[in-house]
């Protein structure tokens, strides 16, 4: 099951400054870290950006965000968008524990130092100093290249490296459709406070699937929803279920949970809309917060 969490570039775009706008990236990350989000995905939106804090800005700070302390100096120097870095909150992601035929240990990060004579290099993954690890014959690494590490022992240290993606959450920059129509989208979901009304029942059934396939959400900007990202009047969206993500059929039936049926290629690429606040007591709900609204709900399990 993969989870992608998707952001327009325009987010930061009513930010009075630098420090207000790392800070407010450093919720996001932390909502997608929170609820494991495999994906985070920032997705260009122009006409929103106020040209002072643009998608590089955007995708910057939220990728040294996602960076493990032990590797940002390293991986990152020094950089005009990580003026703010300071005032990030830490992300303190769980570790990733994975296991094999010949054992087991924990997943993390790691950045090539030096690449040596027989496919031996050192890397930097946390622990006291560097260490010298082989390069397995799968595998071809630069320096300063990021890599995955299992660590087996710490006392005395047993690693290898392994050709497996980077453990923790990745920031990506793909456009809107691209990152609809992925395989692995799963259910594909809009935040809008234009969309369905969430409900316990319908909350129910949308779990299953979720659990099942995985899912996609998409966020709007400050001031700027989905509805205008995209383009289409909000009295346009269709906040109907269909029966594949726990809606109801013709005949008011609760649905059958039937394979998805939606084109992606075809009007707004979702599955649903959905209003996760329904009864919200603020005018505005920031992007932040519809954030960790929406994600804890569709975490639920039965």
């Amino acid at each position: 099951m993969t989870v992608s969490v998707l952001v327009p570039s325009s987010l930061t775009r009513e930010a009075e400054d630098k420090r207000e706008a790392t800070r407010k990236l450093g919720y996001v990350a932390r909502a997608a870290t929170i609820f494991r989000a495999d994906r985070l995905v920032v997705f260009p939106d122009p006409e929103g950006e106020t040209g002072r804090f643009d998608g590089g800005f955007v995708s910057t700070v939220l990728r040294y965000a996602a960076t493990p302390p032990y590797l940002r100096n390293e991986a990152w120097g020094v950089r005009d968008e990580l003026e703010y870095a300071g005032v990030l909150p830490p992300l303190r992601a769980a570790s990733r524990t994975g296991s094999e035929s010949n054992g087991s240990g924990s997943i993390r990060q790691g950045i090539v130092t030096e690449v040596g004579p027989d496919r031996r290099v050192r890397v930097n993954c946390g622990l006291q100093h560097p260490i010298s690890l082989n390069v397995p014959p799968e595998m071809e690494v630069a320096e300063g290249e990021r890599v995955t590490v299992r660590i087996s022992s710490r006392r005395p240290v047993r690693a290898k490296l392994v050709d497996q993606p980077l453990p923790g959450l990745s920031v990506e920059r793909t456009d809107l459709s691209a990152a609809l129509c992925r395989e692995d989208a799963g259910v594909r979901i809009a935040s809008s406070r234009y969309g369905e009304r969430l409900t316990v029942g319908r909350l129910e059934t949308l779990a299953g699937r979720v659990e099942r396939d995985g899912m996609t959400v998409a966020f709007g900007a400050p001031e700027r929803g989905l509805p205008d990202i995209l383009g289409i009047e909000a009295s346009a969206v269709d906040s109907s279920f269909d029966r594949s993500v726990g809606g109801r059929d013709e005949d008011g039936v609760d649905g059958d949970g039937v394979e998805p049926t939606a084109d992606p290629s075809t009007e707004t690429g979702f599955d649903l809309w959905l209003n996760t606040v329904p009864n919200q007591g603020s005018e505005v709900v920031r992007t932040e917060e519809a954030l960790f609204a929406t994600l804890a709900c569709l975490s639920l399990r039965a």
